[in-house]
């Protein structure tokens, strides 16, 4: 078999990078950016798991759990969400995978 060559390929031009940008960017779905600092002000700054609490200086460490798995399904009422600490976050995703071994997937 011959070594393969390098192929030639066309760029886009600026101007169809910004429409493709643009097309992007217009994207109808819905806007999710947000549903972190809507659980925290729904839920509170709790760890649901463990309990602990946090400040300002450590609420990086509180993340949102999505219980369907599905990072898109983002309900105004914060029922797909639950606060948890980076370790129980951890421990929860971890006994999925466990689970999901143990079950033959």
């Amino acid at each position: 078999m011959p070594p393969r060559r390098p192929q030639t390929r066309k760029l886009p031009s600026a101007e169809e990078l910004d429409l493709l940008v643009k097309g992007l960017k217009s994207n109808n779905k819905p806007d999710n950016s947000n549903y972190r600092e809507q659980s925290l002000k729904l839920h509170g700054w709790i760890c649901a798991k463990c309990g602990r609490e946090f400040e300002r200086e450590n609420l990086h460490l509180l993340t949102v759990h999505h219980r369907d798995g599905n990072h898109h399904n983002n309900p105004k009422d914060g029922s797909n969400w639950e606060n948890l600490c980076v370790y129980c976050h951890d421990d929860e995703h971890s006994r999925l995978i466990l689970a999901e071994y143990l079950n033959g997937r």
